[in-house]
């Protein structure tokens, strides 16, 4: 047996696109103020999707700073919707200047 569900939802972004995202959340309730929420940051993930990709609405960027403002939207949505007290944002390459970009922008 499995120790997690996997839920899919819609995050909508500042723009309206709805973007396409899967949540990994464990079976047993641990103590909450524990709780770390980590978000993969990568715009064509099969376990979720940035603008244009996937099942995602909106247009993909070359230049990536409309996918910035994706990962903005997914982090407030964590914040406003699960109990969690830390995000950890995980990336490769390209993503890692993403995710440097992104932690100066979050309120």
């Amino acid at each position: 047996m499995s120790n997690y569900t996997v839920e899919s939802t819609k995050v909508e972004t500042i723009d309206g696109a709805k973007l396409h995202t899967r949540l990994f959340k464990p079976t047993e309730e641990g103590d909450v103020k524990h709780n770390l929420v980590i978000v993969r940051v990568h715009p064509f993930s099969i376990l979720g999707d940035c603008q244009g990709a996937g099942k995602s609405t909106g247009r993909a960027s070359l230049t990536g700073f409309a996918e910035i403002k994706d990962v903005i939207a997914v982090c407030k949505w964590v914040c406003e919707n699960l109990s969690s007290d830390r995000i950890l944002l995980v990336g490769s390459s390209a993503e890692c200047l993403m995710g440097m970009m992104i932690i100066g922008s979050v309120n």
